[in-house]
């Protein structure tokens, strides 16, 4: 996945302001930054969902946006993506379906990953919000998808259910998957493989945890965070 020189802008307010990158395959890149830094537009941006105002895309090779290149792309978002009406199964195979997935097998395997097999002619909105996030997982997965995209996925739900998603995570990782997860909370970052801080639409450093520490002077992420602000001028 590439990104070379993306701006987006809405009137006078920079976005996402000229941000550059290369990320390898079967890795987890953690955004991280506060509420209204730039992540959910950036991942807009690389799904192909926004258009930017300048600069390019690339994911898996092609050009961004790209109609056919979403088939090889899942992208759960910040709220759930899941129709309240339809059971679990019904929802995990109309997005299979969308698609172009034929047959039960990736959406078996999506719902397994998330422990939602055995669940799948409950109806969805007798879910608990936490099984809600899963289904929206499994959703996103049901294409297997070689690139997947996390927006703020462990939000508003319980300690058990963070630490499962990110073992979930893990799984999709080392069997090649390459994930972009954005998240405000810091106690996450080390879960990532790589980081990349973002503020006011810029990205600040970018770094494994522990070499992002290192060059802050310091043990504490949050402190390395405001840092790197200060350093580029975009902590106020």
């Amino acid at each position: 996945m590439r990104a070379a020189g993306l701006v987006k802008t809405f009137g006078t307010i920079r976005a996402v302001d000229d941000v550059s990158f290369d990320l390898a395959p079967g890795r987890i890149y953690g955004l991280l930054g506060p509420n209204g830094s730039g992540k959910t537009t950036l991942i807009r941006l690389l799904t192909g969902m926004a258009r930017p105002a300048a600069g390019t895309v690339e994911v898996l090779g092609v050009a961004m946006p790209s109609r056919p290149n979403l088939s090889r792309i899942g992208y759960m978002t910040q709220s759930d993506g899941v129709y309240p009406a339809l059971t679990v199964g019904e929802n995990a195979r109309f997005f299979a379906a969308a698609y172009g997935v034929t047959g039960d097998a990736a959406v078996l395997d999506a719902l397994t990953l998330v422990d939602l097999a055995d669940r799948q002619g409950d109806v969805t909105s007798t879910l608990s919000g936490g099984q809600r996030r899963r289904l929206s997982l499994a959703c996103a997965l049901t294409h297997r998808p070689p690139v997947l995209f996390l927006d703020e996925p462990t939000v508003g739900i319980d300690p058990l259910l963070r630490v499962q998603f990110w073992g979930h995570f893990r799984t999709l990782a080392e069997a090649g998957t390459t994930i972009v997860v954005s998240s405000h909370v810091m106690d996450e970052a080390d879960r990532c493989d790589e980081l990349l801080f973002m503020r006011s639409g810029r990205v600040i450093a970018r770094g494994t945890g522990r070499q992002i520490r290192d060059r802050a002077g310091t043990d504490d992420l949050e402190q390395a965070f405001l840092a790197f602000a200060s350093e580029n001028g975009v902590g106020r």
